[in-house]
């Protein structure tokens, strides 16, 4: 009877925690120092954004960024051992990523030709650059068409009696006299109805920003399991990865 007692009241063993979303940083850096390769995964998708925004963020070239978001990965599984559970896992991953980034940044800088220099180079693609209009160069084209159809929208969901003002005072730049006379009324009604439609534009034109902001940059889907494999295979041939 009291061994059967003491088996009821035997604690049972733990369930082995998965590894993923509900693991900690300790329990994949041990993993991972194990050559386990679901934990260089784990890792690896739950610090993708954020290192690939880092990287982008100081470089300003989406492939350079990837590469480098790998090469500091294959950095952080050699110095592993390193890794002080006090710290997190995330803040020092980025501090890798950032620093290598920087010193490609430094050697790009290093091999960029001086603006002086530059300007007497005798090629006519190199001279075009250099002279052409900045407004009239592609990137810049396509980036006010987008803000151009994005005013548009916005301006369209005005209410009426702010949108005809709005429109004809700043796109049109009639002066407040000519838009209180073709529209009827006051000119105080003009300023006040102008002054509301602005306000109106700016919070919605804010709240899109706010609402994009968090896609900015963003890394995941195909992206995001392109770098992973590409990272891994590389990490295989170092023999950091010794098992599944």
């Amino acid at each position: 009877m009291a061994t059967e007692s003491a088996a009821v009241r035997a604690p049972q063993a733990p369930a082995p925690s998965k590894l993923g979303v509900e693991a900690g940083d300790a329990e994949l850096v041990a993993q991972a120092l194990a050559g386990r390769r679901h934990a260089f995964e784990a890792i690896m998708r739950r610090h993708n954004q954020l290192l690939f925004r880092t990287a982008r963020a100081i470089l300003k070239n989406d492939a350079e960024a990837e590469e480098v978001v790998q090469d500091g990965y294959l950095q952080a599984w050699r110095a592993l051992a390193t890794f002080r559970a006090e710290a997190r896992l995330s803040t020092w991953l980025v501090r890798i990523v950032a620093n290598a980034a920087l010193a490609r940044l430094r050697r790009r800088h290093g091999q960029v030709i001086p603006l002086d220099a530059a300007m007497l180079i005798p090629d006519a693609q190199v001279q075009a650059h250099f002279t052409a209009d900045p407004d009239l160069q592609p990137e810049g084209t396509a980036m006010r068409e987008e803000l151009r159809k994005m005013l548009e929208e916005r301006i369209d969901q005005l209410p009426d009696i702010y949108r005809a003002v709005f429109v004809l005072r700043a796109v049109q730049e009639l002066s407040v006299a000519e838009v209180a006379h073709a529209l009827g009324v006051p000119e105080a009604t003009v300023r006040t109805r102008f002054f509301r439609a602005r306000s109106l534009l700016r919070e919605g034109l804010a709240s899109e920003i706010d609402l994009t902001l968090g896609q900015a940059f963003a890394f995941d889907g195909e992206r995001c399991d392109r770098l992973v494999e590409h990272t891994l295979r590389r990490a295989t041939r170092e023999g950091l990865i010794t098992a599944a």
